[in-house]
C-alpha cells in the first residue's frame, strides 16, 4: 500500500475534530484545581478575620495583581505548550513584568523605612512558612492541570511541565491571600515568587514522566 493511500484510509476514519475540548478540559482543570486550593487554605490555615479590612488598601490589591500575573501567564503557557508547535516566545517578559513592578515597589518600600525597619519588610511574620505553603497549596492545582495537559498532544514536556506549574502556583498564591497576612512588598517579591517558583521547577523535572503519552 503507497503512502498516499494509507493516509487517505486514515483520514477517512478521523471524524471533525472538538476543537472546543482544550478549552473544556483547561476550564474544568481550574475550576476544580483552584476550588480545592481554596478549600485546602480554609482547611489548613483559615482564612483571616481581617480580610475585608484589608481590601480597604492598595497594596492588597497590588498582591492580589502580583500573583494573578503570574496565574495568568500559567494559563496561557499551559494552553499553549499542551499543543504541538506552541510558542512561548513572550514568556519571559510576562513573568519579569510583574516581579520589576513589585521589585520597582520594594525598593520605593526599603528606601523610605528607617534602617531598623528595613529586615522586617523582607522577613514578615510568616517567611519560615509562606513559600511551602503556597507550593503545598498548588498540588491540586498541578493535578488537575497534568490531568488536562495529558487528554491534548504535548510534546515539549519539561516546558508544559513548567507552565502547569507556574499556573498551579499562581493559582495556589491567591487562594492562600485569603489567609496570609503579609502586604510588604519585598516580602511578596521573594517569598511569593519562591512559593510560585517550587511548583514550575518541579513540573519541569516531573514533566517527562506525568505527561509522557
Amino acid at each position: 500500500m503507497r503512502t498516499e493511500e494509507l493516509v487517505a484510509m486514515l483520514a477517512r476514519g478521523a471524524g471533525e475534530v472538538d476543537r472546543g475540548i482544550e478549552r473544556r478540559r483547561f476550564a474544568l482543570a481550574i475550576l476544580f484545581g483552584g476550588a480545592a486550593a481554596v478549600l485546602l487554605t480554609h482547611a489548613l490555615y483559615g482564612f483571616r478575620p481581617s480580610l475585608s479590612g484589608d481590601s480597604g488598601l492598595w497594596m492588597f490589591w497590588g498582591k492580589l495583581i502580583f500573583v494573578g500575573a503570574f496565574a495568568a501567564t500559567g494559563v496561557w503557557a499551559a494552553r499553549r505548550s499542551a499543543r504541538p508547535g506552541g510558542s512561548l516566545a513572550g514568556m519571559p517578559w510576562l513573568l519579569a513584568a510583574p516581579l520589576a513592578l513589585m521589585w520597582l515597589v520594594a525598593a520605593a518600600d526599603i528606601a523610605g523605612a528607617a534602617p531598623a525597619e528595613r529586615a522586617a519588610l523582607f522577613w514578615g511574620q510568616t517567611w519560615q512558612v509562606c513559600s511551602f505553603r503556597v507550593a503545598l497549596l498548588s498540588l491540586p492545582v498541578f493535578a488537575a492541570l497534568l490531568w488536562a495537559m495529558r487528554g491534548l498532544a504535548p510534546t515539549n514536556l519539561r516546558l508544559a511541565g513548567m507552565a502547569a506549574g507556574l499556573c498551579a502556583g499562581g493559582l495556589a498564591a491567591l487562594a492562600y491571600t485569603l489567609h496570609c497576612p503579609e502586604l510588604a512588598a519585598p516580602f511578596l517579591g521573594l517569598w511569593y515568587a519562591i512559593g510560585i517558583a517550587i511548583p514550575a521547577g518541579a513540573g519541569v523535572l516531573l514533566g517527562p514522566a506525568l505527561l509522557r503519552w
